[in-house]
């Protein structure tokens, strides 16, 4: 399989991008390890679409211990012989960090993060999801999560927007930046057959895919 040649895939993007179901499909592909968050295992998120300032800094520690835990077992040797696939990178953590929390949390949150961060290895590929804003609007809505409802276009758009500006200045792993608006990757074979052949193909660090545009 030519994707072996990477142990580490993290397919990433704002909410609603789609990042969890290509995670998915790929691990499936490759008949690989899977690692994927747990929002719903997450006991502050439904009250944070709710009241952002009142409950963003526990919903983002929560993530990111839980992120941090996953990541410290996928440190252990033995568990990256073969290709693993995740749903998020960490170094993206302190990005919703900055966007929800008010000046004092973000001091506290950056003090944990730094304190805490495990010493791991740089994925070996960074596949970015793009979508705009009304696309991951609509998508959040059909998909039907009551704990997301709450969650608004205008969310969204900065979202989408600090996401674009972090993948702007990453560098430290190879990034393909793949453009959604047109894709299904779960009803359409033939997109995710050449997202495949692009990602085993990819010879720079940073090109992009923009399938049916």
């Amino acid at each position: 399989m030519p994707l072996s040649k990477y142990r580490h895939i993290v397919v990433e993007g704002p909410v609603g991008a789609g990042k969890t179901s290509l995670a998915r499909l790929l691990a499936g592909r490759l008949d690989c390890g899977l690692v994927l968050e747990h929002p719903e295992q997450n006991p502050f998120l439904a009250r944070f679409y709710q009241d952002m300032p009142r409950y963003a800094l526990p919903t983002q520690l929560f993530f990111l211990f839980q992120r941090i835990a996953q990541l410290r077992e996928l440190s252990q040797p033995d568990l990256f012989r073969g290709t693993t696939v995740s749903d998020y990178l960490l170094e993206k953590d302190p990005l919703f960090a900055r966007l929800t929390l008010a000046a004092e949390e973000l001091a506290l949150y950056q003090r944990i993060y730094d304190a805490l961060k495990p010493q791991v290895a740089q994925p070996d590929l960074v596949i970015y999801i793009q979508a705009q804003p009304g696309t991951l609007y609509e998508r959040v809505r059909r998909r039907g999560i009551d704990y997301e409802r709450p969650i608004t276009r205008e969310y969204l758009a900065l979202l989408a927007e600090s996401y674009s500006r972090f993948f702007y200045h990453y560098s430290a792993s190879p990034v393909l930046i793949v453009n959604s608006e047109h894709l299904n990757f779960v009803k359409e074979q033939p997109a995710l057959e050449l997202l495949i052949e692009r990602v085993a193909g990819m010879r720079g660090n940073r090109e992009f895919f923009n399938f049916g545009v």
